[in-house]
């Protein structure tokens, strides 16, 4: 089979990049032929004599809508150009005007603008209306790109739903949940003081983009403010955040550890006791399995489509993101039972494990093989 993927980046480390990387890697292994049209891919990917790398150049551009229409407009070209040449074409949202034959789905455009949560409502400015605006035309484009494939892909049945609501045929929709890396992200004895976190206290973990409000670390705070015997590890970018402040304002800031964007999330999980996401808006949300493979009880809700792999043995699913009641129970409930954590983050590994990336990865080749055969 020669196989075109279409994405930004095939890199390793980034959530849809990552994706996509193992399904690379699995295609390889099969035998198949890729080209990659792509702006970064990874070294090792670059090396190997089954792929090909054909560059989309985005620099320059100040923008992420400009840079995507960019893209999309530069690989569609090519495409036109070169589609004959392939068995298959496989592109992610609407990152491109081309047609494809399967089309990924990691975010809802559509979704997301009809959310409460959504930037323009809490920001009446420039800055605000360049969001609705990037999402308005996203979810424009989106509905055109999953028309035209033959499958989409979504990445959670909270996307499945999302995308029947718009009108993409239910026959058309196959569910594959994104991976875990269960080797990188494992139970493992840790030194917090080496990660420059707070000993022999009870410490929950929230990892997420902390500028906006979509990931709901205000609400987090607030409901720490009702357990005053646990602490909490903050990962994510601190410039232009305005929650140092409010853990201030809320006089949490000798129990709130701001960490910054870090390497090392797998092993700040492995020092922690609990982790804590409750997003407002999450087609699925990679954090949440690896915190699971990392052996903790994991907190989120409905809002995140990786509750879905969340039992009631290993974890607990918030129905409202806004209830800082029920978030302040469940951290009161984790925090003052070890014994319960514990068999928590035992049942949650066991449940991650069955979330690997090779078996994701064989899922989307499996499919490409039956569409091509």
């Amino acid at each position: 089979m020669k196989l075109c993927i279409v994405t930004h980046s095939l890199i390793k480390g980034s959530g849809q990049g990552r994706v996509n990387y193992e399904v690379v890697q699995e295609a390889i292994a099969r035998g198949h032929q890729i080209t990659l049209l792509a702006s970064a891919v990874a070294a090792e990917l670059q090396q190997n004599n089954q792929v090909s790398w054909v560059p989309v150049s985005v620099k320059g551009w100040p923008t992420e809508l400009l840079r995507n229409t960019v893209f999309s407009q530069r690989s569609a070209s090519w495409l036109r150009q070169h589609r004959r040449e392939f068995d298959l074409v496989k592109v992610n949202g609407a990152i491109t005007n081309a047609q494809a034959d399967v089309n990924a789905v990691h975010f809802v455009h559509s979704s997301w603008l009809q959310s409460p949560a959504h930037i323009s409502r809490s920001r009446r400015d420039y800055y605000g209306a360049y969001q609705w605006c990037y999402t308005a035309l996203n979810a424009y484009w989106e509905k055109q790109a999953f028309s035209r494939a033959k499958v989409v892909v979504a990445v959670s049945n909270k996307v499945s739903q999302e995308l029947i609501d718009i009108g993409v045929p239910q026959e058309k929709i196959r569910v594959m949940f994104n991976g875990v890396d269960a080797q990188e992200f494992c139970p493992a004895p840790a030194n917090r003081q080496k990660l420059g976190l707070p000993e022999k206290v009870p410490l929950a973990l929230f990892v997420g983009d902390i500028r906006l409000n979509r990931k709901n670390l205000d609400t987090v705070l607030h409901a720490l403010v009702k357990v005053p015997e646990l602490h909490l590890a903050v990962v994510g970018e601190i410039e232009g955040s305005p929650y140092p402040q409010l853990a201030a304002k809320l006089e949490l800031g000798a129990r709130v550890h701001f960490l910054g964007y870090r390497h090392d999330v797998a092993k700040i999980m492995q020092a922690v006791d609990l982790f804590v996401f409750p997003s407002r808006y999450e087609p699925f949300g990679m954090v949440v399995s690896e915190a699971m493979a990392s052996g903790l009880p994991v907190i989120t809700a409905a809002t995140t489509g990786a509750a879905e792999i969340v039992t009631p043995n290993c974890g607990m699913v918030l129905a409202d993101t806004e209830d800082t009641q029920a978030l302040a129970q469940a951290l009161s409930k984790l925090a003052s039972d070890r014994e319960l954590g514990r068999k928590m983050g035992q049942a949650a590994r066991v449940e991650a494990e069955k979330y690997s990336w090779k078996k994701m990865a064989q899922s989307y080749v499996d499919l490409f093989e039956k569409l091509t055969s």
